[in-house]
């Protein structure tokens, strides 16, 4: 198990062995990921919000006023898609 602390700016460093295993280098993006109280994180692959922007389908069940439950779904959504593209 590794850990990191979190500086009085909210800033943590991600241990060398995570970097290591994720393939993380000085000025690559992550993203955190939420799910019951837990926090994924995964590489960003350079693309931004704005460029992913329309790549996932919305379930017509949810509200269009409900973005933070869209905002969750995508999240989970594109977290899924990243793991399984990096397990090829």
């Amino acid at each position: 198990m590794l850990t990191a602390t979190v500086t009085s700016k909210g800033q943590i460093t991600i241990p060398l062995a995570v970097r290591r295993e994720l393939g993380l280098k000085e000025g690559d993006r992550v993203t955190f990921l939420f799910e019951g109280g837990q926090a994924l994180l995964v590489p960003a692959g350079g693309r931004t919000l704005m460029e992913l922007r329309g790549a996932l389908a919305v379930k017509p069940s949810l509200a269009q006023d409900d973005y933070d439950e869209v905002r969750r779904q995508v999240g989970r959504e594109l977290g899924q898609a990243m793991l399984a593209e990096d397990s090829r």
